[in-house]
């Protein structure tokens, strides 16, 4: 177990090797347990987060901050709009500065392609730690909080369980990358066979796809891409955990009515009872939420018995309290 994690950052999910991920879940563990029990657990009393947002959030912001308080110290909620960042603060300057004001940093910037660049700017200027809430590349918290959730419901031997990592339509907006590429990234290292399915036009940072290929020849676990317009139903089959969700076509082009085009040519990938049906009859489906219903999911899978979306989310809480508690 390697639990010297004290001041480091959290941006990439590659940070963090293995061994200090896995220390990172047992330690979530037992903050779900001692919060289960009402036991105190204040490892950060008077300590203060900053928790800048450039992108909106319900679940980040909730679980951040209930987590800084449940730790004894504090949150601070900060808007990129109502700071001075859009007036000429720059990165260097927010981490020089917040680095000297807080003992944590953590940042929401999902801006294509320029958020992940932003935190690394923070980061090299900060004597604090900087945690990445997503950003457009990766997102490590929520990969945690999957990885936790699987464990949960499959076991802590998780090798030749088969994850499948999808496309899915949605009407809403044009999301970010950063879910599937951080799963295709971290789910190898425990043992999982992955596919990645997606319809033509929606492929993911070639050299995020190339890491995460290098990570199942390492762990020596299977790692498959599905590239068809009716990947879903190849790529569900007998699969244990389904994990679909909608994406932006970045990498084709960041153009909002042209990837609004290309998005709505494939609303027939809707993860509905029947496609569920092809995977193992006890296969979990997960969405970080939240979900276009019934369009990205239909009601029957989403609040149906294979779902553990809630508990998903609540694991959001567990998992980054204990990187906070690791790191701050």
């Amino acid at each position: 177990m390697q639990t010297y994690l004290h001041g480091r950052d959290l941006i990439g999910d590659l940070d963090f090797s293995k061994e200090e991920v896995e220390t990172v879940l047992d330690v979530a563990f037992d903050l779900k347990r001692k919060r289960a029990l009402g036991e105190p657990h204040a490892y950060l009393r008077d300590k203060v987060l900053a928790m800048l947002f450039f992108f909106s959030s319900t679940r980040t912001r909730g679980s951040f901050e209930a987590g800084m308080a449940q730790l004894g110290g504090h949150g601070a909620f900060i808007e990129s709009t109502t700071t001075q960042i859009a007036h000429g603060d720059t990165a260097k300057e927010i981490g020089e500065i917040y680095g000297r004001y807080f003992d944590g940093i953590a940042i929401r910037h999902c801006d294509w392609p320029v958020g992940n660049a932003y935190l690394n700017e923070v980061a090299k200027a900060s004597r604090v730690p900087v945690l990445n809430m997503q950003c457009e590349i990766y997102h490590p918290f929520q990969c945690l909080a999957d990885l936790m959730t699987i464990i949960e419901k499959k076991g802590r031997d998780l090798r030749k369980k088969k994850i499948v990592v999808s496309w899915a339509y949605a009407a809403s907006y044009l999301k970010p990358i950063s879910v599937p590429q951080s799963l295709i990234l971290q789910m190898p290292r425990f043992g999982m066979d992955v596919t990645l399915a997606y319809p033509p036009g929606f492929q993911l940072m070639p050299e995020i796809v190339d890491m995460a290929q290098e990570q199942a020849r390492k762990y020596k676990t299977g790692f498959e891409i599905v590239e068809d317009a009716n990947g879903m139903d190849i790529a569900f089959k007998d699969a244990d955990v389904i994990y679909a969700k909608s994406w932006g076509p970045l990498l084709t082009t960041t153009d909002k009515v042209e990837g609004k085009k290309l998005q709505d040519s494939f609303q027939n990938w809707i993860t509905d009872e029947r496609k569920m049906a092809l995977a193992q009859p006890d296969a979990i489906y997960m969405h970080p939420l939240p979900a276009d219903r019934n369009i990205e999911v239909t009601d029957g899978v989403i609040d149906g018995p294979n779902s553990v979306v809630y508990d998903e989310a609540e694991n959001r809480l567990h998992a980054q309290k204990a990187v906070m508690a690791l790191t701050m």
